[in-house]
């Protein structure tokens, strides 16, 4: 990225805006532990990182979306259904659909789950929510040759499917953007590296809280901070263009200054995002 570029990137980044109403809530749904030396190079066996599986709800004037949707009520089969050497223990929390309705909040107002990608603990929620799926046509294609990862094939069934294109302006360093509701509030980007269709979620609340939420383009942190890119035998494992993703994490990185960078594996992402709690004035959420 050179300096004409790095600049417009930092205007756009601080000239965003949404409409009032515009809120986000983090809705945890388990996690499962991975030594930090199968995350990232450089990463130590002694090191256990807690690896979070969390769907963020963001709150529009126009009508809510999920980013991911966690573990679901079955979750526990969805990992029978995965090769063994990926059926690590996991801890389970409510599920978003729980959460949704403990928090008293209104299913009306949700237009779909928008997905970062389909492996199995971003879609396994997916078989308590009646809601469209908003994802690309390469990443329904890609689901659907992916015969290491079953699950999003049976959480999807009786599901909607709401494809869209890449047809917005370059945004954020990215070469091409979908806004969602059209006023910059969400966008959605291609970066096809971990998976073909593989996307990064920007969201804008305020000018100044705007967050890049990246799926597993990085796992953990560390690939933002210290630029650490998954070990080679996880890149050969788990990635669909690890050049693709090398690419697209120096984008991010570029972007660290002005947006809260949030990989979908990594707890400490979501520090600061309120979680979706009864509110007695408003009936539902906050």
């Amino acid at each position: 990225m050179n300096n004409t570029d790095s600049g417009a990137t930092a205007q756009a980044a601080e000239d965003a805006a949404s409409p009032p109403g515009t809120r986000i809530f983090q809705l945890p749904t388990g996690a499962y532990e991975t030594p930090a030396a199968l995350a990232f190079q450089g990463g130590s066996f002694r090191d256990r990182r807690q690896f979070a599986a969390t769907a963020v709800l963001v709150q529009h004037p126009q009508g809510d979306v999920l980013i991911d949707a966690g573990f679901g009520a079955q979750a526990e089969e969805h990992i029978r259904m995965l090769p063994s050497f990926r059926r690590s223990p996991h801890r389970f929390g409510m599920t978003v659909s729980e959460q949704l309705d403990a928090a008293g909040y209104d299913r009306s107002r949700l237009l779909g789950v928008i997905l970062t990608h389909s492996h199995w603990d971003h879609v396994s929620g997916l078989d308590s929510l009646d809601v469209p799926v908003l994802v690309t046509d390469e990443e329904l294609r890609y689901a659907d040759h992916n015969r290491g990862d079953r699950v999003f094939r049976r959480v999807a069934a009786g599901h909607s499917f709401r494809t869209y294109d890449f047809d917005g302006p370059a945004h954020l360093g990215f070469p091409s953007s979908h806004d969602v509701h059209g006023d910059g509030s969400v966008v959605i980007l291609p970066a096809p590296g971990h998976t073909t269709g593989s996307v990064v979620v920007v969201v804008t609340v305020r000018p100044d809280e705007r967050y890049a939420f990246i799926g597993d383009l990085a796992w953990q942190l560390d690939g933002i901070t210290r630029g650490a890119r998954r070990p080679l035998l996880m890149r050969l494992l788990a990635d669909s263009d690890p050049a693709r993703i090398r690419q697209d994490l120096a984008r991010v990185a570029a972007l660290s200054h002005h947006l809260r960078i949030v990989p979908a594996h990594d707890a400490r992402g979501y520090d600061g995002i309120p979680l979706l709690v009864p509110d007695l004035d408003t009936g539902w959420a906050s």
